[in-house]
């Protein structure tokens, strides 16, 4: 077989969060993988692309979706986008709490495990990054695929563009070989050596330098056998909860507008209740000792910012009235509005309006270009304040 033809038996598409690094545009209500991005669609619109372009099509693959509860009506929403083929293969297990990617991997490993039998292969997409093209990452997750069929934990690492603070890292060791297939892929795909957390500045320029340290993209491959034995020798207390739950009955689903929905699993509340929320990271990834990293050809996009937000979508949105300025920089403000907005004698600045007609409470952002990372504080400011309604 060549290895762009290997597929997953599963994807896993995390879609919870509320990404307030973009806030006020990002919030409870409207999380960051709703919103929109270049060609129309949304952050979660092309992870369900990516998922149902790399599984097995041809057996009964299936793209699992966890996300809140209170986030269903927003990806019944988007799964219109897709049609009946396409959404036979899409089921949404609506979390009843939140509780970090750990249990929500552990959960759907689970549900694989139960509804579509054992030892399947899976991999874990995350749903708010951008990823691009689409044939080089396919490229990439059948080569992730193959170490995945060998008993290993595969991770994409991403090659550095840049001393970045914000993202954790992964040391890579030795390259690994491929065997059998007819051609081999050109993804290398190398042991992992170990994980890093978000470092200093200092220490983000000396991993830039070595050249053997990728971004953690927080995407993995694996068997969910492998998996769920990796669970129970490193995380017994996270798994536990779930790998009691049975087969979901038929009436345990809900169909609404084509998306199958799991939404009265009999012992998931209990499950989501006994368990802590932790990172599948630091549960699993950082102990176990069969991870390899394949390092990712493809362009990898996690938009964090206002800045890098603006950036991608390349002018403003909305009805926006602009003064001219003596200076001719009138054109250099980036505004994101749900209502009409009017500049006047200002520059290089980002502003944000959500009027809160979509429920919301009325909030504006106002920042100076390359000082977006600030939000971070602003949100932190917006908790203490006992004001979580803005977020």
């Amino acid at each position: 077989m060549e290895y762009n033809q290997i597929m997953f038996d599963d994807c896993l598409i995390m879609a919870g969060g509320s990404g307030t690094r973009l806030w006020p545009a990002s919030n409870a209500g409207t999380p960051k993988q709703f919103l929109s991005i270049p060609g129309g669609s949304s952050f979660f619109v092309s992870a369900v692309e990516r998922a149902l372009a790399v599984i097995d099509r041809e057996g009964n693959g299936r793209v699992i979706i966890i996300a809140g509860r209170g986030h269903v009506p927003r990806i019944i929403e988007a799964c219109a986008a897709f049609g009946v083929e396409d959404l036979s293969r899409l089921v949404l297990i609506p979390e009843p709490a939140a509780r970090n990617t750990a249990p929500a991997i552990a959960c759907g490993a689970v549900y694989s495990r139960e509804a579509l039998g054992p030892d399947r292969t899976m991999l874990v997409l995350t749903s708010d990054h951008i990823i691009r093209p689409p044939e080089v990452f396919a490229e990439d997750a059948a080569a992730a695929a193959v170490f995945a069929r060998q008993d290993r934990l595969a991770v994409f690492g991403i090659p550095p563009r840049a001393p970045e603070t914000g993202y954790g890292y992964i040391e890579a060791a030795e390259a690994l070989p491929f065997s059998g297939g007819d051609t081999a892929p050109r993804t290398t795909v190398f042991r992992a050596a170990s994980f890093r957390e978000k470092p200093g500045r200092s220490t983000a320029e000396a991993f830039l330098a070595e050249g053997r340290f990728y971004w953690n993209s927080g995407m993995f491959a694996f068997s969910s056998g492998f998996l769920l034995e990796e669970f129970r020798r490193n995380a017994p207390e996270c798994l536990r909860p779930f790998d009691t739950l049975k087969a979901p009955e038929k009436a345990a689903y809900t169909v609404r507008n084509g998306l199958t929905i799991l939404d009265a699993w009999p012992g998931l509340d209990e499950a989501y209740n006994a368990v802590k929320g932790v990172s599948f990271d630091y549960a699993i990834a950082e102990k176990c000792g069969r991870t390899v990293m394949a390092a990712a050809r493809f362009d990898w996009f996690d938009v964090g910012s206002w800045d890098e937000y603006a950036k991608l979508l390349g002018g403003s949105r909305g009805e926006v009235y602009t003064a001219r300025l003596p200076s001719g920089s009138e054109g250099s403000c980036f505004v994101d509005a749900d209502i009409p907005v009017a500049l006047c004698g200002v520059d290089g600045l980002i502003v944000v309006v959500r009027s809160g007609r979509d429920g919301g409470v009325p909030s504006v952002l106002i920042a100076r270009k390359g000082e977006t990372q600030g939000v971070r504080d602003i949100v932190e400011q917006i908790k203490a304040a006992g004001r979580t309604e803005l977020l």
